[in-house]
Parts: C-alpha cells; structure tokens; sequence
C-alpha cells in the first residue's frame, strides 16, 4: 500500500520520527496541516482536528463528537495536558525533573507523572529480563556524540557507556528517585509518548469525547471513527517509506511501533536509537515491532521490549500481557503475526 505523492517526498527530504504511524481512520489522510480542521461527515457527529507540536513529534488529536465547540474545548485542555507531561518529562528542557534526575542523580518530591511512568518501566524491564531499560541514555549519548562527527563510537565508548547501563540502577523510595552509579541517566522515549497518550484519552473522555484517535507518536483510540468502524491506522514500512507494511483496526485498544528506521547512526539501519543494554548495539533480528496494547503506554514499552529481546524472547513476554498483540517486520522482510493482531483484510 502506497502512500500519497506529496508525502512520500517528504519523507525522503526528512528523518522519521522515532515512531512512526499514518492515521487513515476518517477516510482522508491529511498531511502538513497545523491548526484547526473541521471535515463534514455524513453522521450527525462533527470531525474535528488538531495538529501540533509537542513531546518532540508531530501531534494529531482527532475528536468526534455532535458539537463542535465542546470537541474543540476538549481538545484544547488534551494540549494543556501534553505541556504539563512535557515540562516533567522532557529529557531536554532544563527544568524538567529528568533533565535534574540526571543532572543530580536524585529527584525528592517526584510528580505522579513521573512516578507512574518509573513504576510501569520498571515492571517491564524485569518481565523482560532488561530488553526494556530506561537507563541506555549513555549508549544514545555515545553514539550521537560519535554521529556528529561522522564516526562510530569505538569499541572503548561503547563498553564505558554499557559499564553505567542498567535498569536495577533507577530506585524510588516513595517520592523520591535515586539514581545509582556515577554517570547514570535515563531517557523515557520508549515510555513517555504512551503514557501521554493515554492522559489525553482520559482528558477527552472526562470531557465527554467518545470517539476519538489520538496521535502522540503512539496511538490510542477511542469508540470509532466516523463511518462507525474501527479507527484504521497504517504502519511503515521498515524499508519502503512511501509503504504501509500493514494497516491495523482500533476500537479500544492502542498501537505502538518500534522501528530501526527512524533514527539511524552512519546512515544504516544497523545502527539505530534501539540499544541492547547486554550489548550496548542495536539488535540486528527485527525491522520493526508494532505492538496492540490495551494502554498506550503499554504498547509503547512492549514495541522495544520485544524489539530488543528478538522474536523468541519477544513472544515469551508478550504472553505475560493480557489483550496484547503484536506485527514483527524481520530484517529479511518476513513478517510475523500474533493471532489476534487487529490487521484490516
């Protein structure tokens, strides 16, 4: 499946985010617009949209709902809500509390925020023997430093970046986050946009949105869109950027995709943002892992969970998740796919 002129382009002139999914949920795809949009449907809802820019990605909140003004409204308080995450959880702003987490190495007085998405990576990392780990931020420094110089970090760089990887390193004791070791720091980009996600859906929804999808870089989707039928979303191709190498089906249910395409070092795919902490390399048995979830932000840390453990290990733990299902591109093209995976026919 093809995507339209204008966008395969523009993916050719710009990096992929991190994440990368299309929503084709309404019937149009809409491409480059920021601001309001307001389609007429043939249903007695109103379409209402908005794109901005927020937790480092284009952001797509689409609402349905009979008037207008209240989906707006609630889509306004959903962007509040995104800066609210974004000032806890942005690993670039400086007064961000990870920014001082791995500034200081400790944290008194964590926000909720922060602690929920700390207790649910910690879950993961020990289901998944440490394939999830929130601590590889040296191995993405090492590796981005080296980038820019054109190079690849030595064989030295990277064994002193894994020597201060590892998830047991993050501790909390109540509100407060320590971090062990010296050189310990932390990235929640495999976590972060998930748990946004689902902040905005409960936003929405307290607002009286039943049907809506929205775009944090994760998905999640709320009732249906606006033919009635579940939310349809394509999925990248790893290697076809002007592809989908699937389209899934959501109603009640959230998507995440973990790819080795979207930030690569040396212009190679072997090299990418996903790190192996056992290692300190990119795995090289998956393309890319797209992953159904009943939370965002569970579809978010199982998609590089099971990117890093590989297809064996990868199904294993998925088994451990209720209601979860899973799209596996292998680096030889073959695909693989989870009896439940919502694939549209």
């Amino acid at each position: 499946m093809r995507l339209p002129t204008a966008l395969a382009r523009a993916a050719n002139r710009e990096p992929l985010p991190r994440r990368k999914v299309l929503t084709l949920g309404t019937g149009v795809l809409l491409l480059g617009a920021v601001g309001w949009q307001a389609l007429d449907r043939s249903t007695k809802r109103e379409l209402v949209r908005k794109q901005a820019r927020a937790l480092g990605s284009d952001i797509t909140l689409t609402a349905l709902h009979e008037n207008a003004n209240i989906a707006r409204k609630a889509i306004e308080h959903a962007f509040m809500k995104l800066e609210e995450i974004e000032q806890i959880l942005s690993l670039y702003r400086s007064e961000s509390q990870i920014f001082r987490l791995n500034r200081d190495g400790k944290l008194d007085q964590a926000h909720p925020h922060l602690l929920r998405v700390l207790a649910y990576a910690h879950k993961v990392s020990s289901a998944s023997g440490g394939a999830f780990d929130i601590s590889v931020q040296p191995l993405w420094k090492a590796f981005h430093e080296a980038d820019k110089r054109g190079v690849l970090p030595s064989t030295l760089d990277v064994d002193m970046a894994r020597s201060k990887v590892g998830w047991k390193r993050v501790r909390m004791t109540g509100e407060r986050v320590h971090l062990d070791g010296e050189g310990t720091a932390i990235t929640l980009n495999g976590i972060a946009q998930g748990y946004a996600a689902d902040c905005v859906k409960r936003v929405l929804a307290d607002a009286g949105i039943e049907h809506a999808l929205i775009d944090c870089g994760e998905i999640n989707a709320l009732g249906n869109s606006s033919s009635d039928a579940p939310w349809n979303v394509g999925i990248h191709h790893p290697r076809e950027l002007d592809a989908f190498v699937s389209v899934a089906q959501l109603s009640e249910r959230c998507l995440a995709t973990s790819g080795d395409y979207a930030t690569r070092f040396a212009g190679d795919c072997r090299w990418n943002h996903l790190f192996d902490p056992k290692t300190g390399h990119s795995p090289n048995e998956l393309a890319s892992v797209s992953v159904v979830a009943p939370t965002a932000m569970e579809a978010d840390a199982l998609s590089t969970a099971v990117f890093v453990a590989g297809v064996e290990r990868g199904m294993h733990l998925m088994r451990a998740f209720p209601n979860t299902d899973a799209f596996l591109v292998l680096k030889n093209g073959r695909t693989l796919v989870t009896k439940g995976f919502p694939c549209k026919v």
